[in-house]
């Protein structure tokens, strides 16, 4: 990860966006794989998970599974598709293994599995469950007397379940201000937009009532996002009001082809379309950033 104390922000900008850019190439790269999935979370997250690691998180690329690491649990498992580019991107993942994704045997579940997958915290499944998993991980690193913190990665539609906020209470009843969360307000869900499904909002005001520190930014916008994280991690503290960082995103961010698409949940992309968003992606991305290696 990058040293946030000695490394100016426009450089830091920079690197975050190189991040993303790369993860969303490594996302095309293993979509092709299947000719379908869950490409427009990740396109539309990728931006996210730049920043938490290629700027935020204490990890060893080398070492996945070193005692002192930050922890990042994913708990929408069907984003595996995006952790699995990060991983990548940042060095815990070889990018050739990325062309397995969900062939047998393959170490890349299209669902994320913590047995299967290198830096996989935790398997994701039913929605829900990611926060309480994280409520517990972090009071045990506190527990332990150790500083890592826990970032828990959570969709819009899980806050339609009940289990979130009973997590989200009992996070504030033990004051874990090593938990650090973060939400994708993609604004769609499997069975509609979200809105529709089940209306969240007010979001802010739900976090906060429940007792948490609480940002609001644009989830493809690096600069917004470093600042927003920066206000959470820098204030906090073993013993304090846990975080989140709502992001709002678009679906299939990058890939104009994609964004606008009607049923974007689970995508069937078609052969010719996938070269389309490759050069749709460079034409928006790489004039500023450095190209795939």
């Amino acid at each position: 990860m990058t040293t946030t104390a000695v490394t100016p922000a426009s450089t830091r900008e920079r690197v975050v966006a190189d991040f993303a850019y790369r993860t969303r190439q490594n996302v095309i790269d293993m979509g092709e794989v299947q000719g379908q999935g869950y490409v427009g979370q990740a396109l539309g997250a990728a931006d996210i998970l730049a920043v938490v690691y290629g700027d935020q998180m204490r990890y060893r690329a080398d070492d996945p599974n070193w005692a002192a690491r930050d922890r990042f649990l994913l708990s929408t498992g069907h984003y595996a598709i995006g952790l699995y580019a990060a991983l990548a991107a940042a060095g815990v993942l070889d990018s050739e293994e990325l062309l397995t994704y969900a062939l047998d045997d393959s170490r890349l579940p299209m669902s994320g599995m913590a047995s299967y997958t290198p830096g996989m915290e935790i398997s994701g499944g039913s929605l829900g469950h990611g926060l309480t998993v994280a409520v517990g991980m972090a009071l045990g690193l506190r527990h332990q007397n150790s500083d890592a913190r826990v970032f828990n990665f959570l969709s819009d539609g899980e806050l339609d379940e009940g289990s979130t906020w009973e997590a989200a209470m009992g996070a504030h009843h033990h004051q874990l201000g090593n938990l650090i969360a973060m939400v994708d307000m993609n604004a769609l869900q499997a069975d509609g937009p979200t809105a529709g499904v089940l209306n969240i909002e007010p979001v802010e005001e739900k976090w906060e009532a429940a007792g948490w520190n609480v940002r609001r930014v644009n989830g493809n916008d690096p600069a917004a996002l470093l600042e927003a994280f920066d206000d959470v991690t820098n204030t906090a503290r073993p013993h304090g009001a846990p975080s989140i960082v709502i992001c709002d995103t678009r679906v299939g961010y990058g890939a104009t082809i994609l964004e606008n698409r009607e049923k974007a949940h689970f995508m069937r992309i078609e052969e010719h379309e996938w070269q389309i968003c490759r050069d749709q992606l460079a034409d928006r991305f790489a004039t500023t950033n450095s190209p795939k290696a």
